[in-house]
């Protein structure tokens, strides 16, 4: 294996630093709404229904979204698109702090959903411009930590925040915060194809490929095949079950530990973080646990796929006990034990895109699962929302969770077998784009 060159590891600090923060971020501006849930219910005078809409109003445009910044992203890079996301998310964070209808607050998410859209897509292009083959996962895994560490840190901090100048307070912060680390991005972090590489900075870059893609532009005919393979379906349906599970947690979890268990506001703050730090350690564990396999001979592929579905399993097999027992502590140990799981398939399937695309296409096909996961994830809100109001227990919704869930295992089982292939029209086609940097 050849060795890390400096320039490159600073880079990828820079990068990974970046990514992280803004990643936490991300998923902090997308708490603020399940943190404020009951205050900004009752001072708008919305339903559980009504919230649940406004819940999944964010998801579906961020997931319509998603076909086409791949694209943008694979085209322009990762520095253009990711800081005008955030600039543009951010704004929409700080106006959610000033709206005074539900209407007003639909188009807010509306617009929240579309900025945040190319953040993952561009992470998963940085981690493949900026490490070799073999060094992915454990990159991989820490900007998709991002999405357990801010729901993580965002119930106690931004319950800190929401009481000290309320909810409105709360979503102006937030905003500027974002706007902030949008312009630093911007200034300081540079595309692969931007500078002059040093021949040794290539040779780390290019281990394990079998030709460098650094020049290549996704052409249309590519895009257009990426939608033939049966592997993209595979992680397309697959990834539903992933986004579904952590959305419903991600936006009734604090409503849930305050009506269903009947904590308070303040203490519902600290007891939510505690699925998310297990959450975190899952995810970190899924790029760590790729690599090594990856390393002890499993297939590129495989040590990606095993990880997510062993993920999606334990998600589910833990969130029915959830449901079912009447002990609070129980209830916060299992509901821990699922975010473990489910968060470390979260990891895996992005660390799968990074495998089994060419590197020019690795930000459409991110974009392609992320828009499956969240055109169905989009519904857990929504249907969180209606059974509560049918029901008024959150029971029903758990275990339709966990059986979403298992089924995405099966599916990713079933369909995603081989790496993606490329067109006939596309050069070196014949060659196994799961090796490629």
């Amino acid at each position: 294996m050849e060795r890390k060159p400096s320039r490159v590891r600073r880079i990828q600090w820079i990068a990974m630093s970046f990514l992280t923060i803004a990643g936490i971020v991300n998923y902090m501006d997308r708490s603020t709404l399940s943190i404020a849930n009951h205050s900004i219910s009752a001072e708008l005078g919305l339903s559980a229904s009504q919230m649940g809409l406004l819940l999944s109003a964010f998801a579906l445009p961020y997931a319509l979204s998603q076909l086409p910044v791949g694209v943008l992203v694979d085209r322009f890079g990762a520095r253009v698109m990711m800081g005008l996301g955030m600039f543009v998310w951010s704004l929409a964070q700080l106006a959610g702090g000033l709206v005074n209808t539900l209407q007003q607050f639909l188009v807010v998410r509306v617009l929240l959903g579309i900025g945040e859209s190319p953040q993952f897509p561009a992470s998963a292009k940085v981690v493949s411009e900026w490490f070799a083959v073999r060094d992915r996962g454990a990159p991989t895994g820490i900007f998709a930590a991002a999405t357990t560490l801010g729901p993580g840190l965002a119930p106690p901090l931004l319950t800190i925040a929401m009481l000290g100048f309320g909810w409105r307070g709360m979503f102006i912060l937030m905003g500027a915060v974002g706007i902030a680390i949008s312009i630093g991005w911007y200034l300081i972090y540079r595309n692969r194809s931007d500078g002059r590489l040093a021949a040794e900075d290539l040779d780390y870059l290019r281990q394990d490929a079998e030709r460098d893609t650094l020049n290549q532009r996704l052409t249309w005919p590519e895009w257009r095949n990426l939608f033939a393979q049966r592997t993209t379906w595979g992680m397309v349906f697959g990834n539903i079950g992933v986004i579904y599970m952590v959305w419903l947690y991600l936006a009734w979890l604090p409503a849930y530990f305050e009506h269903e268990r009947h904590l308070s506001i303040a203490k519902t703050g600290w007891v939510v973080s505690l699925p998310y730090v297990f959450g975190t350690i899952g995810v970190l564990l899924s790029g760590v646990i790729a690599d090594r396999l990856l390393r002890g001979g499993m297939g590129a592929l495989a040590s990606r796929k095993w990880p997510l579905c062993v993920g999606l399993i334990g998600g589910a097999a833990f969130t029915v006990p959830a449901a079912f027992t009447p002990s609070v502590p129980l209830a916060v140990a299992y509901i821990c034990a699922a975010m473990f799981f489910v968060q470390m398939a979260s990891g895996s399937a992005w660390a799968l895109v990074t495998v089994v695309a060419s590197r020019h296409q690795v930000a459409s096909l991110s974009s392609i699962q992320n828009f499956g996961g969240y055109f169905g994830g989009s519904l857990a809100p929504l249907v969180t929302g209606i059974v509560v109001d049918r029901t008024h227990s959150f029971v029903q919704a758990l275990l339709i969770s966990a059986g979403v869930a298992a089924a995405a295992a099966v599916i990713y089982l079933v369909f995603v077998t081989k790496p993606i292939g490329r067109s006939a029209a596309t050069p070196g086609a014949d060659k196994d784009v799961s090796v490629v940097a």
